[in-house]
């Protein structure tokens, strides 16, 4: 079983000194990726989005994420992050998002009375009979 911790960092609102998250990334990425690995890490990707980036990490073992979680260096980045208030998300799983690369196509839009309704058959009418089922007679 994998144990994944992603981390996703945000641009915010006012960048402090300029600061983006994928300037963040570039500054911290290979001191975090270093402690990773050499913590256990089986596995780690980045993605940049539009709003910021995401780093993901595998460990093997629980414990190893959670050590990794709780070091030094990755606690010193977050701290440098654009916008540490609330500008970073930590999480014990996968995720930055939904991974559809592609918009969804819209769906048809549904209107009331939008499809014409047959026009009706004069040659036929129902004549007689009983409404609760007896014979309808066909009147040409």
């Amino acid at each position: 079983m994998h144990h994944w911790l992603t981390v996703e960092v945000f641009d915010g609102d006012r960048p402090v000194a300029g600061l983006t998250a994928a300037g963040w990334a570039r500054a911290w990425q290979d001191r975090i990726v270093e402690a990773a690995v050499t913590g256990g890490a089986v596995f780690w990707d980045e993605h940049e989005h539009s709003w910021g980036v995401v780093l993901e990490f595998t460990f093997a073992e629980e414990n190893l994420r959670d050590a990794f979680r709780d070091s030094p260096l990755l606690r010193a980045a977050l701290d440098a992050v654009p916008d540490p208030v609330s500008g970073v998300l930590v999480y014990p799983h996968r995720g930055g998002g939904t991974g559809i690369r592609q918009p969804r196509r819209p769906r048809p839009v549904v209107q009331g009375g939008a499809a014409a309704l047959p026009v009706p058959d004069d040659e036929r009418f129902l004549g007689g009979g009983d409404p609760f089922g007896g014979p309808f007679v066909t009147v040409a």
